[in-house]
C-alpha cells in the first residue's frame, strides 16, 4: 500500500453490499458509505407510509449495516424531477417490468462520482455481483454504467472484481486485489460463507431486490399512468405525488380521464387524506369502509361507477343501496347508488 486510500461505498443494507463495505474497510482503506433514497424501495416506502399491512415497520438495512461494519453513512434523497424524467425515458430502456436498471446505475454512479470528488476519495465502490441480474449485471453493462458514469477505471465491484479488469486504486497499489472476490452468478452460497467468515451474522434474506418497479403490479399502474396522460393529450410524465399512491391502495381505470384509487386499510385511507389536492375525495359516511381518490375528469356516469365501487369495499357492500360523499374543490354532493356486484366487470376495470 502506498499510502491510506479513500473510497465511497454505495450501500443498499442487503448481503452483498455489506460484504463488499466489509473487504474494503479490512484493507484499512477509509471508508463511507452512501444510501440512495429514489422513492421506489419498498421498505423505505413501508417506513414511511407508517408500516406492513401486519402492523410491523421493516428496518432501515443500510443504516444497520453501516453501523454493523462501523463506517459512516450519508442518505441522499435523489427521488426529485431528475430521477423521474430517467425513468420515463431510459437510454437503455426497462428490464422485465418498469425497471430501467442500466440508466438507474448510471444515474446513481454519477451521484456517487460527485460525492466521491467532493470527498476527496480515490474511487467509488458497490456490491454488484458479475452475472446475478440478467440486465444490469452482465460484463457488458457493468462497462457500460461505468463509462456512461464517468467512474472510468474508478468504480470497483469487490466481490467480483479478480474477474473483471483491474481499476486504478489497484493498479496503484490502494487496494490489493488478491483480497478481493472472484464471484459470479446467482447462487448466494459463497456469500453466505465470506460473511461467515467475516463475522456478519446480520443481514436480510435475499429477495429479489427491494425496488417497486420490479414488481409485475405496481408497473402496470406506473405504465397506466403515462399512457393515460398521453391518451388525454398531456404530456409523458410522472410526479412525486404519483409514486406514492401507486403503491397505495386498489386502483381501476373508469377511462383515460379518469382514475380510482381504494384505500385498503386505516393507514392507506390516512394517507390518501394527505393527497387530496386535485383530487376528488369519497366514502360512505357512517359506515366503516375505504377512503377513495378519483383523479382527472370523470363524467356523470363515471362518477356513478366509481361510487359503486367504493360502496362495494366495506360495510356498505351488504345494503341494496349506499350514499357515497364525493368531496372536491368547489364542495360536496352525495350519489344514492347500489354496491357494485359484477366481479368480472370490476376486475376489468383493475389496473
Amino acid at each position: 500500500m502506498t499510502r491510506r486510500a479513500k473510497a465511497i461505498g454505495l450501500i443498499s443494507g442487503g448481503l452483498d453490499s455489506t460484504l463488499a463495505l466489509a473487504l474494503v474497510k479490512a484493507q484499512g482503506v477509509e471508508v463511507k458509505a452512501v444510501n440512495f433514497y429514489t422513492g421506489f424501495c419498498i421498505t423505505e416506502t413501508q417506513r414511511r407510509k407508517g408500516g406492513r399491512p401486519d402492523g410491523s415497520v421493516p428496518r432501515n438495512e443500510a443504516l444497520r449495516a453501516a453501523a454493523d461494519v462501523e463506517v459512516d453513512v450519508e442518505y441522499v434523497d435523489v427521488s426529485g424531477r431528475e430521477y423521474l424524467d430517467m425513468l420515463v425515458t431510459p437510454r437503455y430502456g426497462y428490464g422485465k417490468n418498469a425497471n430501467p436498471c442500466v440508466d438507474c446505475r448510471v444515474f446513481m454512479m454519477r451521484k456517487a462520482k460527485e460525492i466521491m470528488e467532493r470527498e476527496g476519495a480515490d474511487f467509488v465502490f458497490t456490491g454488484e455481483v458479475l452475472g446475478q441480474r440478467p440486465k444490469s449485471q452482465r460484463r457488458d453493462t457493468l462497462r457500460v454504467i461505468e463509462r456512461d458514469s464517468g467512474l472510468d477505471g474508478r468504480l470497483l465491484r469487490p466481490l467480483s472484481a479478480k474477474l473483471l479488469k483491474p481499476t486504478i486504486p489497484e493498479q496503484e497499489g490502494l487496494i490489493d486485489r488478491e483480497r478481493l472476490g472472484d464471484i459470479s452468478g446467482r447462487s448466494r452460497h459463497r456469500q453466505m460463507a465470506l460473511a461467515e467468515e467475516l463475522g456478519i451474522a446480520d443481514w436480510p434474506q435475499p429477495a429479489g431486490g427491494c425496488c417497486y418497479l420490479t414488481d409485475e403490479s405496481f408497473a402496470r399502474k406506473f405504465f397506466d399512468v403515462l399512457d393515460a396522460r398521453v391518451a388525454a393529450g398531456g404530456e409523458r410524465r410522472i410526479e412525486q405525488d404519483d409514486v406514492v399512491l401507486l403503491s397505495t391502495g386498489r386502483h381501476f381505470r373508469l377511462s383515460p380521464r379518469a382514475k380510482l384509487i381504494v384505500g385498503r386499510s386505516e393507514v392507506e385511507n390516512a394517507l390518501l387524506d394527505n393527497y387530496l389536492e386535485g383530487r376528488a375525495r369519497l366514502e360512505v359516511p357512517g359506515i366503516p369502509g375505504p377512503v377513495a381518490l378519483v383523479e382527472g375528469a370523470p363524467t356523470w356516469e363515471e362518477r356513478q361507477l366509481a361510487s359503486r365501487i367504493v360502496a362495494r369495499y366495506g360495510k356498505a357492500r351488504d345494503l341494496p343501496e349506499a350514499e357515497v360523499e364525493w368531496r372536491e374543490e368547489g364542495g360536496s354532493e352525495r350519489y344514492a347508488v347500489a354496491p357494485f356486484d359484477d366481479e368480472a366487470a370490476l376486475e376489468k376495470l383493475r389496473v
